[in-house]
């Protein structure tokens, strides 16, 4: 049997992209390593797939880009952004977008799997990527070409574009801090996305550092959805011992917050302080205003984008990876903290 990529990669113990890109001639690889892997694929008889590299020559100027959400209505405003900054940064470079909206899933890995073997598109866009994630393993198995927005606990060697969670929550908590509180709750995306990982992280580092224990009872569960961030803040509400301040790990979650607050007549900013993460559109607009940790969406929509099809054109990645420092937004949903005496 023929010797395959990831026999060479496991050789030279060296990832299955970068031996690929060693043997397109991709100058992003070091001559070392290219000599490396050309001597080690003609000792071991590797003989390239001519139809896959005929395949892979002929652009269909198409990029796939699949949406992971559930039910029948798409109304979440970070995708909103997102696929505005993929589309038109897509269009300005003379490429179409193929979008596909599936619940992240077998039924989503099967679907990246069929853009795949159909080469329906030339690449793909990758989000809300997971700590053990079947899509990017796939992808990197059959050497197809992908950018994404966030990184992966199991595999590191592909090009990504994130913000840096772990700055931002430090600097919601330390402003938390600065307002006087002391009993601060989370409330926490779906355990297996990376970004919902990396900021609970962050979160726990966040407040070791400000010497502030975090109380198990103020630790909570969503699915980003406003539904969810209202049912969380109601089992918040219930408590008779609750915490003057909530972060939370996206807008949407900390909009549905918001609600259950004002539905018991409480004052959001004064008897809760709320934040969210992302600044997506209506968080300006809620009453009060949203604080909230911006990442700049519309742009790294448009970076990877770009970076995907720079790779597609076979152009040198100048920044692979890149982590970018969000920005804590002020407004209104938090204030000082409540003279009451501490409870905890």
């Amino acid at each position: 049997m023929p010797a395959r990529l990831k026999d060479i990669a496991a050789e030279l113990d060296l990832s299955v992209t970068t031996v690929s890109r060693a043997l397109a001639g991709y100058s992003d690889v070091s001559p070392q390593t290219r000599a490396r892997v050309l001597a080690t694929a003609k000792a071991m008889g590797y003989v390239p797939d001519a139809t896959a590299r005929r395949l892979q020559k002929q652009r269909a100027n198409v990029i796939g880009f699949i949406v992971p959400t559930f039910g029948p209505r798409f109304s979440d405003p970070f995708f909103s952004e997102l696929l505005a900054g993929i589309g038109n940064e897509a269009a300005r470079r003379s490429y179409d977008v193929l979008i596909s909206t599936v619940a992240p899933g077998p039924a989503e890995t099967d679907t990246y799997r069929r853009f795949i073997m159909s080469r329906s598109v030339d690449g793909m866009i990758v989000v809300r990527t997971r700590s053990d994630d079947a899509r990017i393993a796939l992808m990197l198995e059959n050497e197809f070409p992908f950018v994404s927005f966030g990184r992966s606990a199991n595999y590191s060697d592909f090009p990504w574009v994130d913000t840096d969670g772990m700055a931002g929550i430090r600097a919601a908590v330390d402003h938390l801090v600065s307002l006087g509180h002391r009993n601060i709750g989370y409330l926490r995306g779906p355990q297996e996305l990376m970004f919902s990982v990396l900021r609970w992280q962050a979160f726990v580092r966040a407040m070791a550092e400000n010497n502030l224990e975090i109380n198990p009872e103020w630790i909570f569960h969503g699915d980003l959805s406003q539904g969810g961030g209202r049912t969380a803040a109601n089992q918040l509400l219930d408590l008779s011992n609750r915490p003057s301040a909530l972060l939370v790990g996206n807008d949407l979650m900390a909009m549905g917050a918001m609600t259950a607050v004002q539905q018991r007549n409480l004052v959001v900013g004064q008897d809760l302080s709320i934040i969210g993460f992302d600044d997506i559109g209506p968080a300006e607009h809620t009453h009060p205003p949203l604080t909230t940790i911006r990442q700049p969406i519309y742009y790294i929509a448009t970076q990877v984008t770009s970076m995907l099809i720079q790779l597609l054109e076979d152009e040198t990645l100048q920044q692979p990876q890149q982590l970018l420092t969000p920005e804590l937004v002020l407004r209104g949903s938090t204030g000082p903290a409540p003279a009451i005496p501490d409870l905890t």
